[in-house]
């Protein structure tokens, strides 16, 4: 069910939401945080929700679309209330903020927060330079940002790195889980030894390819070279080098790796590129800093860029010896050539031939 609400005001819409649960039990009191995205007005507002709508069947929430439109506008507010199937297993209020209060969104968000519980704030697309100094941002626990949805991956995320403040994260880095345990698992098999350098191959703008490269880097305490892959999507390869031989894990289709191991056969594992759903659910989970992103950002410094090798040449293949000349062929080539003056009977044949 949607309810829209056109030019109203943030106590309209929290008595609509009153009148709602009162009369009809729409909306039930069992959420358990509230979700706050921050995005501007426009058709990627609906992929967002959606993803929120899938996260809150295993985190049911009240979720706060402040969704900011045109600034040159009147100042308004048209609101949205979408519950039931439109909403998942939470309630939606979407907020879109025109004019004088596109900017004034935590203003709008604060008298719609569900009491005494955590406040998580998302920006799907393009975030603050310092999301914990952002006005919705000081309102929340968690902050998650999405450096792979920027206009520039890379520079958004070496901005996430010097701007980082505890309770900061991104779904960059939340789509390693599957990475990051298969990797920890291959080490867990025999023989243990020690890894001595290591290689990440990905696109050239996957922020998720950096955070891999500085994960190895401060956890095995090695040189880690960062590769720019030539096909593929997102992280391609990883391999690790130890005495007995690489351990390597390749996914050039970015729906199953292959994981390749000295003196193990080889395995297939799942490594399905992550919806954001699935991300964002997996972030719900906690409210507490993230040491581990935080070090890994920290990291970041360590990794060193190479090239992908040149492909090796093929070797030419040797020319053909001609053919050997018949003996009639071979008697011709030898009369026709010049050289000295003919025997005595050469020449009495030739006489009696004319």
């Amino acid at each position: 069910m949607i309810i829209d609400l056109p030019s109203t005001t943030t106590a309209q819409v929290n008595t609509k939401l009153v009148q709602m649960r009162e009369q009809g039990g729409a909306t039930t009191l069992g959420r358990v945080l509230t979700l706050v995205i921050v995005t501007d007005d426009g058709e990627k507002t609906e992929d967002a929700i959606d993803a929120a709508n899938e996260a809150s069947r295993e985190h049911p929430c009240r979720v706060i679309v402040v969704a900011r439109g045109a600034r040159k506008a009147a100042a308004r507010l048209d609101a949205q209330i979408r519950v039931g199937g439109d909403a998942g297993a939470s309630e939606v209020v979407v907020l879109r903020l025109y004019g004088a209060l596109a900017d004034q969104g935590a203003s709008c968000v604060i008298p719609l927060l569900l009491p005494d519980a955590p406040v998580v704030a998302w920006w799907p697309f393009q975030a603050p330079a310092r999301p914990a100094d952002d006005p919705i941002g000081q309102l929340a626990q968690r902050r998650i940002t999405d450096s792979a949805a920027d206009r520039n991956p890379i520079k958004a995320l070496d901005i996430r790195q010097k701007h980082y403040a505890e309770g900061d994260t991104d779904l960059a880095w939340t789509r390693l889980t599957l990475w990051r345990a298969v990797l920890a698992a291959a080490l867990d098999l025999p023989p243990h030894e020690k890894v001595t350098a290591a290689t990440v191959t990905g696109e050239a703008d996957s922020p998720s390819t950096d955070l891999l490269a500085a994960w190895l880097a401060v956890r095995l305490r090695v040189p880690v070279k960062r590769v720019k892959a030539t096909e593929g999507v997102g992280i391609v390869a990883v391999e690790l080098e130890r005495r007995s031989g690489p351990v390597q894990l390749q996914r050039p289709d970015g729906k199953v790796g292959t994981l390749n191991q000295p003196g193990q056969p080889s395995r297939r594992v799942a490594l399905q590129r992550r919806e954001v759903r699935d991300c964002l659910s997996e972030e719900l989970r906690r409210l507490d800093p993230d040491e581990i992103y935080e070090a890994t950002l920290k990291g970041l410094p360590k990794i060193t860029r190479g090239r992908t090798p040149a492909a090796v040449p093929k070797p030419k293949q040797p020319a053909a010896d001609p053919p050997k000349p018949s003996a009639a062929e071979a008697k011709a080539v030898a009369a026709a050539k010049p050289g000295p003056a003919r025997s005595a009977k050469a020449k009495t044949e030739a006489k009696e031939a004319s």
